[in-house]
């Protein structure tokens, strides 16, 4: 397990480095000064050119990327053209608001995907199945960006129910200043006022970012359910005169998690990377809504680093699942 572990995190190190390589590439091929943007564009041709040589920008692309590895190993990731502020505490700054939001819409795409795909399987071609596969073609098609204007101009503007932005009310934000994640400052603090304000402001973004995952969730499990209901040992099972509740979750289940959990990590992954959409259009002050001011302003060392944090956090995930195989299903080993 030791061996296989380090292995990965060797590789996860290279899928890092190679991510920085085609990043800062790219970053430097797109038509763009960022010493002009970082100077102002009002300023003198000298003016720029000294920030261009501050910057390090007149060097070949190798060295600047040699330069620019080397302070990240030191925790630089430089100085942000848009914000004024070092990307890394930028970072520090929205990620928490993005952790949240993606960790609540995977929660949400568990709780009811995995249950919707065991129904789907155990009642195959019956109304419940085509009413999940309906359900799932639908979450998986439907833009998340029209899923959010639609939830908000029905829960907030027309019926008021929700909040339509942000994470928290203005009044209650002197309470959530801790570590940055809201709901677990709210119980820090102790204040169910707030813990309730905070997941009021989380329920419309995470439930429009989790449609879509929530689809594939009922799509695999439904999938994997069908094709371990058709094994020798689930015949037998049934059989015996067990339930067929107990046949369902204690066999069937179990062996078909597998792939469900596989699952788990890319959809986590691709939410960080998707929620771009999601975080502009109900203002949430996270990653992917940094990244797109990112854009807007050719920030090219906040871009760098927000590709960097999505790319480490990816990987990572997708090696906890990995090593999950082994607490799932004894068969798995790994050489």
């Amino acid at each position: 397990m030791l061996h296989y572990i380090f292995r990965r995190l060797g590789l996860l190190i290279l899928v890092v480095v190679g991510v920085s390589v085609i990043t800062f590439t790219v970053s430097r091929l797109i038509p763009g000064d960022p010493a002009l943007m970082m100077a102002g564009p009002r300023a003198r041709p000298e003016i720029v050119a000294a920030m261009r040589e501050k910057m390090g920008l007149n060097k070949p692309i190798y060295v600047q990327y040699y330069t620019y590895m080397r302070n990240v190993l030191r925790g630089d990731l430089g100085m942000s053209i848009h914000t004024h502020h070092e990307v890394i505490k930028d970072l520090r700054a929205y990620f928490p608001a993005t952790f949240e939001l993606n960790t609540l819409a995977l929660f949400i795409s568990l709780l009811f995907g995995i249950p919707l795909g065991v129904i789907s399987a155990a009642k195959q071609n019956k109304l419940a199945d085509h009413l999940s596969r309906f359900y799932s073609l639908i979450g998986v098609s439907m833009p998340s960006f029209w899923l959010g204007l639609i939830l908000l101009l029905v829960f907030y503007l027309k019926l008021g129910f929700l909040p339509g932005g942000g994470r928290v009310s203005s009044g209650m934000a002197h309470s959530v200043g801790i570590t940055g994640f809201y709901l677990l400052d709210s119980i820090i603090a102790g204040d169910g006022k707030v813990l309730l304000d905070v997941i009021r402001h989380l329920i419309l973004p995470a439930f429009t970012l989790s449609l879509g995952s929530m689809g594939m969730m009922v799509r695999m499990t439904r999938s994997s359910m069908l094709e371990v209901l058709r094994q020798d040992y689930i015949v037998t099972a049934q059989s015996k005169g067990l339930t067929g509740r107990r046949v369902l979750l204690k066999h069937a289940l179990k062996n078909s998690v597998l792939p469900v959990v596989t699952l788990v990590g890319m959809i986590y992954g691709y939410s960080l990377a998707g929620s771009v959409l999601v975080e502009t259009v109900f203002s949430w002050p996270g990653v992917g809504r940094y990244a797109v001011r990112a854009i807007s302003f050719l920030d090219f060392p906040a871009v760098m680093g927000v590709t960097l944090i999505i790319a480490l956090v990816y990987t990572l995930i997708n090696l906890l699942v990995d090593i999950s195989y082994v607490f799932l299903d004894p068969r798995v080993r790994f050489e």
